[in-house]
């Protein structure tokens, strides 16, 4: 008779255990060795720049995407790409308003693996108070309690307002944002 209570006890483990939420891995982004960039294209050539005051929170288990949670903030006051002109032009009303709008943020929804180590991340962008759906396309590798990610997404900048006074001939409608992220596992 125990065994026959064994068999069903241990039967039903699977259907209580199962059934309770699997817990994402957190994961602390190392911004010192980490980069998060963006280009754009201006007439014939290329801007490039980067956002040097930023941060991520990633709670990510690849066995458990239904979990996942990816979050950053982006101090927009920093945009940074070496041309003193440009910098100039960037914080003002017409790009990111940075006196009104200091923050931009995106909030993943869905997390899937695509294949192999390929993942995207749907979410929402907000910038200058607009928020939008985005998708961040990346690769994962994580050996041991270290992750690595290198990703892009790619955003419209007049969804957001950015720039709308600039011919889009003159400064590219579409920004690649990039990053490069390394984090240990909490």
């Amino acid at each position: 008779m125990h065994t026959v209570k064994l068999i069903a006890a241990t039967a039903l483990l699977p259907l209580v255990f199962g059934s309770l939420p699997a817990t994402a891995a957190t994961w602390d982004v190392d911004e010192a060795e980490s980069k998060l960039g963006f280009e754009v294209k201006q007439g014939d050539g290329t801007v490039k720049g980067t956002f040097p005051d930023w941060s991520a929170s990633i709670d990510l288990d690849p066995t458990a995407l239904e979990t996942a949670v990816i979050t950053a903030q982006v101090q927009t006051t920093t945009i940074n790409t070496g041309v003193a002109e440009v910098d100039s032009m960037l914080p003002g009303a017409d790009f990111f308003d940075v006196n009104t709008f200091p923050v931009a943020e995106f909030l993943s929804q869905n997390v899937r693996l695509v294949g192999g180590n390929n993942y995207e991340a749907d979410g929402t962008l907000s910038v200058r108070g607009i928020v939008h759906p985005a998708k961040l396309t990346f690769t994962l590798d994580i050996d041991g309690n270290k992750a690595h990610a290198v990703g892009e997404a790619k955003v419209k900048r007049l969804d957001y307002d950015i720039g709308k006074t600039v011919n889009s001939d003159t400064l590219g409608n579409v920004v690649t944002v990039s990053f490069d992220l390394k984090a240990v596992q909490q």
